[in-house]
């Protein structure tokens, strides 16, 4: 008989059941998972993180099929005031510095320049971002960063 019960439960929440989830962990604030295409588009124009994260992860995956030569992407942090400086410096740094100038402290956390198919995930330590801070995150291949870029929140 319980059994019953319980199937019969089940049936009747059905999709229904995430309304009865435990809620979600400080821990799912700390993750962020965005995408770029071969459109020049992210799928994600802003990322909030909760302030208790001792360290944020975000992993970029370029769900696009050409190749980084051609269509490469990046996900690059700065504060807001700082990215298209180093989206400039980065031009001259070229693929093979993942369009990131050498030593630039204005960039606080980057991925590598990515191809169809792949991915990255960086940690970024929450020492390296002030509670309230203004910062944009970006794609710094030739041309990108006026149309991939975003607003990320650390509070």
């Amino acid at each position: 008989m319980k059994l019953k019960h319980t199937l019969l439960a089940a049936a009747l929440l059905g999709a229904n059941a995430f309304f009865f989830a435990a809620p979600a962990s400080a821990a799912d604030n700390c993750k962020a998972e965005i995408t770029g295409n071969d459109l020049m588009q992210y799928s994600v124009k802003e990322m909030k993180f909760d302030a208790s994260c001792a360290t944020v992860e975000v992993t970029l995956k370029h769900v696009g099929k050409l190749a980084k030569e051609a269509m490469g992407h990046n996900w690059v942090l700065t504060s807001t005031a700082d990215a298209m400086a180093v989206a400039n410096d980065g031009l001259a740094a070229g693929l093979a510095a993942n369009y990131i100038k050498a030593g630039d402290k204005r960039v606080i956390a980057h991925t590598k320049v990515l191809g169809g198919g792949e991915s990255d995930t960086i940690k970024i330590p929450a020492s390296a971002l002030k509670k309230g801070g203004d910062y944009t995150y970006e794609c710094t291949f030739p041309g990108h960063s006026a149309l991939m870029k975003g607003k990320l929140t650390f509070g």
